[in-house]
């Protein structure tokens, strides 16, 4: 792939590079504020969220926290 393509793949890759950012970031810190309100081991679900790309928060979001 040259720098031409990646130029006009660009506007397309950058809305999915920020939301998988936004998702990280509000996932991890989602998590490090939660007292004891995970499905499973905190660490566990900071290694879904950080090598799962886009879905690992999702999963966490949906999955691992319990509803106060």
């Amino acid at each position: 792939m040259d720098t031409q393509e990646l130029i006009k793949l660009l506007p397309l890759l950058a809305p999915l590079v920020l939301i998988q950012l936004v998702l990280l970031v509000a996932g991890l810190l989602d998590l490090a504020k939660a007292e004891r309100r995970t499905r499973g081991p905190k660490w566990l679900w900071a290694v879904v969220i950080l090598f799962i790309s886009i879905l690992g928060p999702v999963i966490y979001f949906l999955a691992g926290r319990e509803e106060a």
